[in-house]
């Protein structure tokens, strides 16, 4: 329950960022649409796309894209208990969180957007550099999410023992 507390928020977190960005920054907002009809093709045996926005849409596509955004959330919140421990959940340090959270940009650099056409790393993007900015900045929310929905989930199972 405390790993998908922390990841929920986490991402949450993520999301909240994605909105002031798109708000104040007139950046573009993800997608999750797009990331749902690039998993609904992987049964389908097809991984890469050229551009992802021209194969044809799926059913359910923007709901697939978003519960796999959320679970992979808790994935990478199960991968930061695991690698430090019920102890770090207990007493959350902001380091680990941000070492799992910046390093969680892989899978977009490394999977998702050269899956979807935009080369590796968003090198056939028209500004790579600042995709590339962005997300690093998105994952380090991300980090810090994990830490603050840690620190959330502590309190909030603290406040449960009380009132038990």
């Amino acid at each position: 329950m405390r790993t998908a507390a922390i990841g929920i928020g986490a991402t949450a977190l993520m999301d909240l960022w994605g909105l002031l960005r798109t708000r104040l920054l007139r950046m573009a907002a993800a997608d999750y649409g797009l990331v749902g009809r690039w998993i609904a093709y992987l049964p389908r045996g097809r991984f890469r796309h050229d551009p992802i926005a021209a194969t044809p849409r799926v059913r359910g596509e923007r709901a697939i894209g978003w519960t796999a955004h959320y679970l992979i959330g808790i994935a990478f919140a199960a991968v930061l208990l695991a690698m430090w421990g019920l102890d770090w959940a207990r007493q959350p340090s902001l380091a680990p969180a941000l070492i799992v959270g910046i390093g969680s940009v892989a899978a977009p650099f490394l999977l998702m957007q050269p899956g979807m056409g935009a080369g590796l790393a968003a090198r056939r993007t028209p500004r790579p550099g600042v995709a590339r900015l962005q997300s690093l900045i998105t994952h380090a929310v991300f980090g810090v999410g994990l830490y603050l929905a840690a620190v959330a989930a502590n309190g909030l199972a603290g406040l449960q023992a009380r009132m038990a």
